[in-house]
């Protein structure tokens, strides 16, 4: 987030105008977006595994692949470079005027939630669900440090305008001040009880947000609470800041943004971005007259940031898994629940996490051309069956295929299992 704030408050030319647009062709929910230092595009991370590197003004895409697995933060990196990290654990660096992967940095034993590079532009520092901080030189790709003392995941971090210390955001209820150069903890500086999503530092304040909704800013030195933005919504998810610093927006998990004057803290807007489910990417274009967001749709949006009355609900169309579950079959329901964020059902060349299931009974386990299977999966030698999709949901990805890319997750009751098999096979 810190990251995002400085290389866009170098930027005071408009991009584009203020006007709602959609970047679109994600298989996946988006979970971050960043701009650019030069405001000619953005990074947006999805849960279908890839990187979008659009062209801000044409909404030309060009998709960066890599990661084995959802991808949940992308930030841009000084000198052409960008930086993404997921649920595979890993941080990938790219070129992003070439497209091509320079660099895979792996260490962490979870997922990385969230990236931060330094103000000198030399090091990155990853937050892990492992509940490691990792710090990394960006030239050679080492890591240069292992911060750890936190009890549960870190969610986010971010550096110091001298970049000597480093703040991080945990599940376990804290948020901690770090000392760069020895990796020791300089001090607890909140423990707030529920998890902290998220943190964004401006001119000497801190602003976090939590899981019981807690929004709130102290003041960067000494700690002490500057303001309390606290509304009736959860959990808080992002945050960004507008490049002059004057305003900080707020996504939550209600699927509102929330915008709020950072020399008074009055709130100066909020209004609904999003249809249905959370705004988990947040981040103003180079003018400031803009965000892009993005959430569960497959889609990421750019509307005013001023004219909260004006701006546009991201979603405009209901996702299916979003629908009345009392309104579906069970067959369907179990689809939606477990497969239908990372599967289609349709033989074309729809965006997803996994490979399209369209003719999948008595096809061959890994055996699609155009995905990109784990060694795994590509060994396995069987064909999907009632028997084989029956059995993947019963004992688990884990234990049923071992080291392949799916997620833990079973179905326990045999006729939800029977149900799911059922609906599968009159609908692919």
């Amino acid at each position: 987030m810190r990251a995002l704030a400085l290389v866009m408050a170098l930027v005071a030319a408009p991009v584009f105008a203020a006007d709602f647009r959609i970047l679109e062709g994600h298989g996946g929910p988006v979970m971050s977006a960043d701009v650019s230092a030069d405001g000619t595009r953005a990074l947006t991370a999805s849960f279908d595994n890839s990187v979008g590197l659009w062209t801000l003004g044409n909404d030309e895409v060009r998709w960066l692949e890599g990661h084995a697995a959802a991808v949940k933060t992308a930030i841009f990196l000084p000198g052409g470079l960008a930086a993404s990290g997921g649920d595979d654990f890993a941080i990938l660096l790219w070129d992003v005027v070439t497209g091509t992967l320079r660099t895979r940095l792996e260490g962490h034993e979870g997922q990385v939630a969230a990236l931060a590079v330094s103000p000198d532009g030399t090091r990155l520092a990853s937050a892990g669900w492992d509940g490691a901080i990792g710090l990394w030189d960006i030239a050679t790709g080492e890591r240069t440090g292992w911060l750890m003392g936190h009890d549960g995941a870190v969610n986010d971090v971010v550096f110091s305008d001298d970049g000597a210390s480093l703040w991080s955001a945990s599940a376990d209820g804290t948020v901690r001040l770090w000392d760069i150069a020895t990796g020791a903890e300089k001090r607890l500086v909140v423990r707030h009880g529920f998890g902290v999503n998220t943190l964004t530092l401006g001119d000497a304040w801190l602003a976090y947000g939590a899981v019981d909704g807690g929004t709130r800013v102290i003041d960067a030195t000494t700690g002490d609470d500057l303001a309390d933005l606290t509304l009736d919504r959860r959990p808080i998810l992002t945050m960004a800041l507008s490049p002059d610093g004057s305003e900080l927006s707020v996504g939550d998990g209600q699927g509102f943004v929330m915008t709020v004057d950072t020399t008074s803290w009055d709130l100066i807007g909020d209004y609904r971005a999003a249809a249905n489910g959370p705004v988990w990417a947040l981040s103003y274009t180079s003018d400031g007259k803009s965000l892009i967001a993005g959430g569960i749709d497959d889609t990421a949006y750019v509307f005013p940031a001023h004219n909260a009355l004006d701006a546009p609900i991201m979603a405009t169309e209901t996702r299916a898994f979003l629908n009345d579950p009392a309104k579906m079959s069970n067959g369907e329901r179990q689809f939606q629940r477990k497969c239908s964020i990372c599967h289609s059902l349709a033989d074309d060349d729809t965006r997803r996490a996994g490979p399209t299931l369209a003719g999948l009974f008595g096809r061959k386990a890994g055996s699609l051309p155009d995905y990109s299977y784990s060694e795994t999966v590509q060994r396995l030698g069987f064909a999907w069956t009632e028997d084989t999709v029956d059995k993947l949901f019963d004992l688990g990805p884990d234990h049923f295929i071992p080291g392949s890319k799916m997620p833990m997750q079973r179905i326990t009751r045999p006729e939800d299992r029977q149900d799911l098999i059922e609906f599968l096979k009159d609908n692919t």
